[in-house]
C-alpha cells in the first residue's frame, strides 16, 4: 500500500510540472504546431487519469485485502477469546457439578448435623405432621422417673442370673463333647439392649453369643461380601465360611485353574477326589458334598449338645428348661415350679478372623428383612463393637446423659405402637443405628440432661428423613469415622456403605404399613406418655421446667 500511494504521487507531481500553465507567456516562444502539441498533451493527460484511475483501483483492492485479513484476525482473536470464555464457564460448570455431587454423597452416607440454635428447632417433626402435640420436658421426666427406671434393677438381677447358668451349662456342653472330634465351645457374651441398658419391654430377653471352632488340625476360613470377590446385593451383609485343614491352602490346587493337558495329570487329585468331601468333613456340619459350614447344621448340632448338657446338670436345679422356638438354635426358656419363666437366647457364632465381628447363625428377624439366600450364607453381627462404641461415648458426654433415655422412650413408643397396629417394618436394631448416627454427629455438650426434649426431637426427625428417603445406612459399615480405640476391621470401613432400608425399595406394603405405623405413633405420642406419666400439678410442672432451663 505505501508504494502505490507514493506512485500517485509521483505521477500528479509530474502532471503539474508539466502542466503548460506553469511557464509564463511573455517569458517563453510559442512554437508553430500548437494544436499539435494541445493535442499530444490531452492525449498525455488522457493517460494519465487511466494511470490514475487503475492505480486508484489497485490502491482499492490493496485497502480491501487489508480489510478482510484484519477482519479474518479480528474473528480469530474473538473466537480464541470466546472459547476461553467457553473453557472458564465448562470448568466452573464442572466444579458445582463436583461440590454438588461430594455433599450429596456426604448427605447420604448418614453424616447429618442440626447446626441450628436450640431456639430454631422445630416444634412441629415434618410437614406431614403441623399441629402434633409433643410432650414437654417436665412429662418427659415424670414418664422416665415412672415407667422405665424402675426397670434397671431388674434388669441387672436377671442378667447375673442369667450369665451364671448359662456358664455351667457350657461347661457342662464341653463335658459331653468329644474334644477330638466335636466343635470346640468357648465362653459366652452379653450382647444387645438387655446389656446396653436400654430395654424397656417385657418380657425381658438376654441375648447371649457363644463363639464355636472346628477341633484341631481342621480352621475356619471366612469369606464376606466386601472380600473382593462380587456378591449379590441381596448378599451384601453375609458371607461364607469354609472348613479346611490348618496346613490346606485356601486357593486350591493349581490344577483347579489351569488346563494342564489331555496327556497331564495332577499327582495330587484325581477326578474321584477333586470335587467331593470325605465323610469326615460331613461330620463338621458343612453343607452336602461342599466344605462350607451350614447353619441348619449348626442348629441341629447346638440344640442336641444343649440338651445333653442339661440332663447332666438338671438335677442340681429346681426349674426345668426348653426350647422356646424350634427355628432359633439357642431361644431357651426357664420354668419355675411357681409359673414363672425366665427366656434367654444362647446363639452359636463364628468369629471373624482375630476381630470381635462374629458370623451368627440364625439372628432375630423382622419381616422387613429378606430371607438368607442359603443355609450357608452366615449374617455378621457387629454387637460387640455396638455396646464397645456406646460404652466409649458415654465417657465423654455429661452426667446422666439423656442419650440412652432417648432410645429408652422411642423403642417405648415404638413397641406400644406395634402392639396396638400390628407388627412393621421397623425394629429396635433400626432405633439403635439412628442414635449410634447422632453420638456421632452431635457434640457432647448438647447429651446434657436437659436436653431430652430436643434429642429425642432430633431421632424422630432422623428417622423421618431416613423413612422417606428409604436410607438408613449401617453405622459401622462404610463409615471411615469410627474410633480408631475401637480396633474396628479395616476391611469394613472401606466398604461399600450398606443401606439397611435397601428392602423398602423392593416391598412396598412394608413399606406403607412402616410410614403408617410412624405417622400413627407421632400422632399417639402424648396420649402414650400421658398414660404412663403421674398426674403433675401445674405449679410442680412449671418448677421442674424452670429448673430444667
Amino acid at each position: 500500500m505505501p508504494v502505490g500511494i507514493f506512485r500517485v504521487c509521483l505521477v500528479v507531481i509530474t502532471a503539474i510540472v508539466n502542466h503548460p500553465l506553469l511557464f509564463p507567456r511573455e517569458n517563453g516562444t510559442v512554437p508553430e504546431n500548437t494544436e499539435e502539441i494541445i493535442q499530444k498533451m490531452k492525449e498525455r493527460e488522457e493517460s494519465l487519469r487511466l494511470e490514475q484511475l487503475r492505480l486508484e483501483q489497485e490502491i482499492a483492492d490493496q485497502e480491501a485485502t487489508q480489510k478482510s485479513l484484519e477482519k479474518a484476525a479480528e474473528v480469530v482473536e474473538e473466537s480464541k477469546e470466546e472459547k476461553v470464555r467457553w473453557d472458564m464457564w465448562t470448568a466452573l460448570s464442572m466444579i458445582i457439578f463436583l461440590l454438588i455431587e461430594l455433599w450429596r454423597q456426604d448427605f447420604q452416607e448418614g453424616i447429618w448435623q442440626d447446626t441450628g440454635a436450640e431456639e430454631d428447632e422445630m416444634a412441629v417433626l415434618g410437614k406431614a405432621f403441623k399441629g402434633v402435640a409433643f410432650p414437654d420436658k417436665a412429662v418427659l421426666a415424670s414418664f422416665y422417673e415412672k415407667r422405665i427406671l424402675g426397670t434397671t434393677g431388674d434388669m441387672a438381677r436377671m442378667r447375673e442370673m442369667v450369665e451364671g447358668f448359662a456358664d455351667d451349662l457350657l461347661e457342662a456342653l464341653r463335658s459331653v463333647c468329644n474334644r477330638d472330634a466335636d466343635m470346640e465351645v468357648e465362653d459366652c457374651m452379653g450382647v444387645g439392649s438387655m446389656y446396653e441398658n436400654w430395654r424397656v419391654r417385657k418380657p425381658f430377653v438376654c441375648d447371649l453369643i457363644v463363639p464355636f471352632a472346628p477341633p484341631e488340625p481342621y480352621c475356619f476360613r471366612s469369606q464376606t461380601w466386601c472380600s473382593g470377590n462380587s456378591f449379590p446385593p441381596d448378599e451384601q451383609g453375609y458371607g461364607t465360611i469354609k472348613v479346611c485343614r490348618a496346613n490346606e491352602d485356601v486357593t486350591g490346587c493349581i490344577c483347579d485353574k489351569t488346563k494342564l493337558g489331555e496327556d497331564m495329570l495332577c499327582l495330587l487329585h484325581s477326578q474321584a477326589n477333586t470335587t467331593r468331601p470325605s465323610s469326615e468333613m460331613e461330620d463338621l456340619l458343612c453343607f452336602k458334598n461342599t466344605q462350607y459350614l451350614d447353619a441348619d447344621q449348626v442348629m441341629k448340632w447346638f440344640q442336641i449338645a444343649v440338651t445333653k448338657a442339661w440332663n447332666r446338670i438338671s438335677h442340681k436345679y429346681e426349674f426345668d428348661l426348653c426350647f422356646s422356638l424350634l427355628d432359633s438354635p439357642g431361644a431357651l426358656k426357664i420354668k419355675f415350679k411357681s409359673g414363672k419363666s425366665i427366656a434367654f437366647n444362647l446363639t452359636p457364632v463364628v468369629q471373624y478372623e482375630n476381630s470381635d465381628v462374629y458370623f451368627i447363625s440364625h439372628f432375630p428377624r423382622s419381616s422387613l428383612a429378606a430371607d438368607l439366600p442359603s443355609s450357608t450364607h452366615w449374617f455378621l453381627t457387629f454387637a460387640v463393637y455396638e455396646r464397645r462404641f456406646i460404652q466409649l461415648v458415654s465417657k465423654t458426654l455429661p452426667a446422666n446423659a439423656c442419650h440412652v433415655s432417648c432410645l429408652q422412650i422411642l423403642s417405648f413408643l415404638h413397641g406400644k405402637q406395634c402392639s396396638l397396629t400390628g407388627p412393621s417394618g421397623l425394629t429396635n436394631y433400626h432405633l439403635k443405628t439412628v442414635l449410634l448416627h447422632l453420638l456421632q454427629a452431635r457434640p457432647s455438650q448438647d447429651w446434657a440432661p436437659e436436653k431430652l426434649e430436643a434429642r429425642l426431637q432430633d431421632m424422630l426427625k432422623f428417622l423421618e428423613k431416613c423413612l422417606h428417603e428409604k436410607k438408613l445406612y449401617h453405622f459401622f459399615i462404610g463409615n471411615g469415622k469410627v474410633p480408631a480405640e475401637l480396633g474396628f476391621p479395616i476391611i469394613f470401613q472401606r466398604a461399600e456403605p450398606l443401606n439397611l432400608f435397601r428392602p423398602f425399595v423392593l416391598r412396598r406394603a412394608i413399606y406403607r404399613k412402616t410410614v403408617d405405623t410412624f405417622h400413627e405413633m407421632l400422632r399417639n405420642t402424648s396420649a402414650l406418655i400421658n398414660e404412663y406419666t403421674v398426674h403433675i400439678p401445674l405449679a410442680h410442672a412449671n418448677g421442674i421446667h424452670k429448673e430444667s432451663l
